[in-house]
């Protein structure tokens, strides 16, 4: 056996050793993966392999490289002929040789994101389309994802059902947006990046002498991440590997339970389907985790047994139980801030914790705020990944810089960043002239705009904006700085710039004008200073003094040991000895968005999975049970995640895992929710006969009423307060421990009994 081999566990060794036929390794989170990825080249290397023969894929540039350092290092100089690389760096590779086949140019251009873009964006102006139908973001994620299932412009329009869709959504001309970019992007001589998958695919398809070329170079293939691979990279491993008389020696490295990027056109019946295509296949499921400790692992396993498609397996680990994951429950969370960072302070000066071991999680990016706000209070360094830090995202600067010219209309920096946006038709060349004005007469750009502003070419322009900002000013004399942010928002036309973007990117930028108005709020809605405990100036001007203290401190740190913040989408594949998974109720962590269907909620459960697992030793879950979201209170239930937990592996921290059995759904309870079992919420509770119970109308629940609940038996309503579909019930339940419940009416299912 080679010296090299001898640090592997049993599965891993066959694992690496079994190169011959269809070969799928199912690697759990902290299981060793890249060690075996790694070994597994350098001994094809060793039993005589051609390097150029191996051909290695990835999904990320940095993960490439890792692979060929770690290569080097065992197998030596010979590793670097190994084809190792991402799908698009390799195929592009060989589409500059072959380019000419498909009726390209070897020196073709890659058009980035921002090209393509820009042509789309030249198009729906040339054919006069409403940019309000048809987005430009939106249709370059819809050209994207016809790429990715083999759908060209003429297949495109041969789909009835595709076309239906495209009626329905009101955007009829999208098959020929598509057909005219696919040619304009040809007749430049230029392939975007779906494109360098696509027509390599089609090299493959058209030329049978060109993939019997390739399919005879790459004897040995091996894809990392196998499990988010879509509908097209996969098209092209099978064209590459299921032929007559190939050895399909093909090696799939993946986990099924870490399946998280259906958005970007990822499909998990990629790796669940894959013995259909390859019969014969030889499965090695890496089941020991080295990473965390045992009650971290057990509660992975528990929670990831709920999901129905999956390939089952049982991950385990041989270090010590460690300490019980602890759970949060905030009032709101501005608490939920305090709190975690109270823990982090405890966890730097009683365990010593480096900042770069701690990480604090969240599900969407607009989250970031509250941590941000009360690391800065604390002078502890930390770095948003995956994302720019919350105020430094364009859109939140837009709508800062709106308010602080209608605070100061002689915030020069402020009033050239809104002037022209969302557009108006006020050019550089006007702004060029009002500045050289304001220079020669020693006056304020603004006091430019208004002295000679209306004689310039876009007159009507400036003198709208300058009566619209003179209206924002007027306002500030009556309303606070909520009401007044969210005025400016919604007439200024900067809410809807953003509300028309129905991409995921685009449904980011809302959410963050959002979360930035909701931070207004909440300043608003709290009577005392932090610090002072003096009355609050509720005043716009006070509240963006407040923020300028806190985004001006800290820029451009050169600090490296810091905290980390970012969305579990971009923490997968790291690892922190402490965790902070915030944010995890109901509507929010699973989304609202995953609500739809079984499929949609499984995925929310892996990137639960995902999350929890890059933990090592630390595992804090926490929750707000009411939080701003679109300007207003809105009151949480715990996400259904935290209940599928076995309590033995959490901390009790003040009752909550009684709380939490209590709160566990009966099956199929939940909107998009898996049957799992009962908790019964107390012994007493007696049993509902659901035949008999039928719920009342929320809008008829008052405070003197007898209620029943399905879950919690009979109660006694105490208090109903909040207005319409925000009516919040507190009801007591005779029967069950922590009695008193806040329950959201319009989600509850309560019926009068007398």
């Amino acid at each position: 056996m080679s010296d090299f081999l001898k640090g592997l566990n049993p599965v891993q060794l066959q694992a690496v050793t079994t190169i011959q036929g269809p070969v799928l390794v199912i690697a759990g989170p902290g299981s060793g993966k890249t060690r075996v990825l790694t070994f597994r080249i350098a001994y094809l290397l060793s039993q005589g392999v051609p390097p150029s023969s191996i051909l290695a894929l990835t999904f990320t540039n940095k993960a490439a490289r890792e692979m060929k350092e770690r290569i080097g290092h065992v197998a030596g100089p010979k590793s670097s002929q190994v084809w190792a690389g991402t799908f698009h760096s390799l195929f592009s590779r060989i589409l500059r040789i072959e380019a000419d086949q498909i009726g390209y140019p070897s020196d073709f251009t890659i058009y980035d994101t921002e090209d393509s873009k820009s042509l789309i964006s030249s198009i729906i102006k040339e054919w006069n389309l409403d940019k309000e139908a048809y987005p430009t973001n939106s249709i370059k994620n819809r050209i994207s994802s016809a790429k990715s299932n083999l759908l060209t412009p003429k297949a495109y329009e041969m789909n009835s059902e595709q076309m239906s869709n495209d009626q329905a959504s009101r955007i009829p001309q999208f098959h020929k947006l598509y057909s005219e970019y696919v040619g304009r992007c040809r007749k430049a001589g230029a392939m975007d990046f779906d494109d360098l998958l696509l027509q390599f695919f089609r090299l493959l398809q058209e030329k049978p002498e060109i993939a019997r070329k390739y399919r005879e170079r790459f004897q040995f293939i091996m894809v990392d991440e196998f499990q988010d691979t879509n509908f097209l990279q996969y098209g092209i491993l099978k064209k590459l590997t299921l032929y007559q008389g190939s050895p399909r020696n093909i090696c799939a490295v993946g986990d099924d339970a870490q399946s998280i990027y259906a958005f970007r056109g990822a499909t998990i019946d990629n790796i669940l389907d894959f013995e259909k295509d390859f019969d014969g296949m030889q499965t090695f499921k890496l089941e020991q985790n080295y990473r965390s400790t045992r009650h971290i692992v057990e509660a992975a396993n528990k929670v990831i047994g709920y999901n129905k498609r999956q390939i089952r397996k049982t991950i385990w680990t041989d270090q010590e139980d460690g300490q019980k994951i602890k759970v949060i429950k905030a009032i709101n969370d501005t608490e939920e801030g305090r709190r975690v960072i109270d823990q982090i302070m405890e966890l730097k000066t009683r365990d010593h914790l480096p900042n770069h071991e701690i990480a604090i999680l969240y599900r969407t990016n607009a989250q970031s705020r509250i941590f941000e706000e009360h690391l800065r209070r604390h002078n502890i360094p930390y770095k948003i990944f995956g994302g720019q830090s919350f105020y430094q995202r364009k859109e939140v600067k837009d709508l800062i810089a709106y308010l602080r010219a209608v605070v100061n209309h002689r915030d020069e920096e402020a009033l050239k960043r809104v002037i022209n946006f969302p557009k108006r038709g006020i050019g550089n060349s006007t702004m060029s002239q009002m500045a050289a004005l304001a220079a020669a007469e020693s006056i304020t750009l603004w006091e430019a705009l208004v002295k000679a502003g209306p004689q310039t070419r876009s007159g009507k322009a400036i003198s709208n904006f300058i009566a619209m900002m003179a209206g924002f000013r007027e306002k500030t004399e009556t309303l606070n700085a909520y009401d007044l942010a969210l005025w400016v928002a919604k007439e200024s036309r900067l809410y809807d710039e953003y509300a028309g973007d129905h991409t995921i990117e685009g449904l980011g930028r809302k959410e963050n004008i959002q979360a930035l108005l909701d931070g207004i709020q909440e300043f608003t809605e709290s009577d005392e200073e932090v610090y002072t405990g003096e009355v609050k100036d509720k005043s716009l001007a006070s509240y963006l003094q407040n923020i300028a203290l806190l985004t001006d401190a800290d820029e451009g740190t050169d600090e490296t040991d810091f905290v980390s913040l970012m969305s579990v989408h971009a923490a997968k594949g790291l690892e922190f000895l402490a965790i902070f998974l915030v944010g995890l109720e109901e509507q929010l962590f699973p989304s609202f968005m995953s609500m739809n269907s079984q499929d949609e909620i499984d995925e929310e459960r892996r990137l639960f999975y995902v999350a929890i697992t890059r933990a090592k030793a630390h595992l804090w879950l926490t929750f707000a049970q009411s939080r701003y979201r679109y300007g207003q209170m809105r009151y949480n239930e715990p996400s259904r995640f935290l209940e599928e937990i076995e309590p033995d592996n959490l901390e009790d921290t003040g009752g909550m895992v009684q709380e939490l059995e209590a709160a566990s759904a009966p099956p199929k309870a939940r909107v998009g929710g898996a049957a799992r079992p009962a908790v019964q919420v107390a012994a007493s509770v007696r049993k509902i006969d659901p035949a008999t119970f039928i719920p009342s109308a929320s809008t008829s629940i008052e405070a003197g009423m007898k209620v029943l609940h399905m879950k919690f038996g009979e109660g006694q309503v105490k208090l109903v307060d909040g207005a319409r579909e925000n009516r919040v019930a507190t009801i007591y339940f005779k029967e069950i421990d922590n009695p008193e419940r806040r329950i959201m009416l319009k989600f509850a299912k309560l019926m009068i009994v007398d």
